[in-house]
């Protein structure tokens, strides 16, 4: 089953939205090739990003309106400007935005303006170079593409709304009201088509940029889909919804680390049996999707595919749910027999339990371990150095932990970073890197850490805080973050440990 191979590699976790720009948000012009160019002179093989797609409420990009459609706040306008679709008088007057965080109620208007101008500038000249392109991008996905289309024009016309709160005739899809309104709204379905296009477009010449550079794309798959998508929306028979559909159960996980009372996610979950019927077709589709657009994937909550915490719809936490099986290996020999072998790596934190690991076993998957959960004195954790294995994909925290520098300041007992001191031989003055080189140094295949690890950042500068719905998902690099003294720190520490990328 997997396909990631070879030899000892290093990477690097940055979203694109966390990138340096102009324009309050990063995004996949000049600084996303140039932060590619910056991992290459770093020895780095991979750049891991979070999910790519338009994000739902608080912005999180693992509760997107589209599993398959891409986060039009990322188009760069200074491409937009090289393809003639906007001018420099259109990118030179600029507001105010924050240098380190994404203001999204700030950025959101005014790239959609800059995208609505380029719409308009692409209808009145029609050039036949980007007209050509777009008509292949239409019908090369259009399994999922109108569909989306509809849904975000319906949605954006509906002042943001969740799609269950529509009139019931769009709700339901009935095909004479959709038809009117479609027959009236055909240039905001147009508009949201060609920001698709403009997205996919960029995002494979920055993808195509890093392969030369040898740099690889390590994406991520989150399990489950949010209730206002176009998915649930337009394929209500995937998931376990009632007549009303509304969800009858949702997706959480039960009280952890991260809290006491669960995570209650609130996500519709899958049908499983309806889509056993179909050989998993729409997984298979997913899974080809995402593999147009990265080289490696990232299965976040695998422990779901193999039992998955289901939590009755109305409850106000997830500590009243009860473990259900989930589809387990059938899925994933539908998806090897309709893509080949498969490139994933196997999120698998929580609670796991024998099921899970020997699934990831079975399928011959990296699974995923946690320096930050590696010092409790006693009982001590499998994340110790020491007991690590050579299929494991190590991090010294991901998107949902703390910094490192955070978490041994305001997270870690008192008996944790003692250890962390006697462990690593130091004072813990530069903490975060003496776990950058417990994570390069081990026995692991492939070794991952934050942006912020590297430049020692603090708690203000996470990225995600589970189970707390705002200020999220906002952190952004600034130039001197990626300075050459930095990069060659990082390279210097690849390449001691065997990692470096030589292609």
């Amino acid at each position: 089953m997997n396909a990631m191979m070879g030899n000892r590699s290093a990477g690097v976790i940055l979203h694109p939205t966390s990138l340096p720009a102009r324009f309050g948000i990063g995004d996949l012009g000049p600084t996303a090739a140039a932060y590619a160019e910056w991992l290459a002179g770093a020895g780095a093989r991979w750049w891991q990003v979070l999910p790519l797609h338009p994000p739902g409420p608080g912005n999180s990009p693992y509760s997107a309106i589209s599993t398959f459609a891409g986060n039009e706040l990322l188009v760069s306008p200074e491409l937009l400007v090289e393809d003639d679709l906007l001018d420099d008088a259109d990118v030179a007057d600029v507001p105010d935005f924050p240098v380190e965080w994404v203001d999204f109620d700030l950025v959101r208007p005014f790239k959609i303006d800059l995208l609505r101008r380029a719409h308009r500038r692409f209808q009145e000249t029609s050039p036949l170079k980007l007209n050509r392109q777009l008509a292949v991008f239409r019908d090369a996905h259009r399994d999922w593409l109108a569909d989306y289309a509809l849904f975000r024009a319906l949605k954006d016309s509906h002042d943001g709304a969740p799609w269950y709160e529509w009139p019931r005739p769009l709700a339901r899809r009935e095909p004479e009201a959709l038809l009117d309104w479609m027959q009236h709204h055909t240039d905001e379905i147009d508009f949201v088509e060609f920001c698709q296009f403009l997205f996919f477009r960029q995002w494979t010449a920055l993808r195509d940029w890093a392969r030369e550079m040898g740099v690889g794309i390590f994406g991520d798959v989150p399990i489950f889909v949010a209730r206002d998508s176009a998915e649930v929306w337009a394929h209500p028979e995937l998931f376990l919804l009632d007549e009303e559909r509304r969800p009858t159960v949702v997706a959480g996980v039960p009280p952890d680390y991260f809290s006491a009372t669960g995570q209650l996610w609130g996500n519709p979950l899958y049908n499983w049996d309806r889509m056993a019927d179909d050989g998993y077709s729409w997984w298979v589709s997913r899974l080809r999707r995402t593999l147009e657009t990265v080289d490696v994937v990232r299965l976040d909550h695998f422990r779901g595919f193999a039992s998955y915490w289901e939590v009755p719809s109305g409850e106000d936490t997830a500590i009243n749910g009860r473990w259900r099986k989930g589809p387990g290996r059938p899925l994933f020999d539908a998806l090897e027999k309709a893509l080949g072998c498969l490139p994933l790596v196997a999120e698998d934190l929580g609670e796991i339990t024998s099921d899970v690991i020997e699934l990831r076993k079975e399928l011959g998957l990296p699974g995923m371990a946690i320096l930050h959960f590696a010092f409790s004195p006693e009982p001590r954790s499998t994340f110790i150095p020491y007991a690590l294995e050579r299929d494991l994909v190590v991090y010294t925290g991901t998107h949902d932990n703390n910094t490192t520098v955070g978490w041994f300041m305001e997270d870690a007992s008192d008996e944790e970073k003692d250890f962390v001191r006697r462990y690593t031989a130091s004072s813990g003055r530069e903490v975060n890197w003496e776990l950058i080189r417990l994570a390069m140094a081990s026995v692991c295949e492939h070794a991952i850490v934050p942006h912020q690890d590297l430049v020692g950042l603090g708690a203000d500068c996470r990225m995600n805080t589970p189970s707390v719905g705002e200020g999220n998902w906002r952190f952004r690099i600034t130039a001197p973050m990626l300075d050459e003294g930095l990069q060659a720190r990082l390279f210097e520490m690849i390449e001691a440990y065997g990692r470096v990328n030589s292609v």
